[in-house]
């Protein structure tokens, strides 16, 4: 699986989550983009991401995450080809 193809199956998660299927994320794309995206939302979208991927992220990971690019680049990082 390569980096475009990991960001798009994050994007499907971010619709499934935040049930919003016209929801379109880009690697700057931030929490203060979305209006439904609180602390307990980011739990539930990085456990979704956790199983749809295969991945598990450290919490250490976790925090660095400031945009959807960090959180695809530590995808990739782990699964990436």
């Amino acid at each position: 699986m390569n980096r475009d193809e990991i960001l798009k199956k994050v994007n499907d998660v971010f619709k499934d989550v935040f049930d919003d299927k016209n929801l379109v994320i880009s690697d700057e794309t931030t929490a203060n983009d979305i209006d439904d995206w609180d602390s307990l939302t980011h739990i539930t979208l990085i456990a979704a991401i956790e199983e749809e991927l295969g991945v598990k992220f450290e919490m250490a990971d976790i925090v660095k995450f400031k945009n959807v690019g960090d959180m695809v680049d530590a995808i990739c990082e782990k699964i990436c080809k």
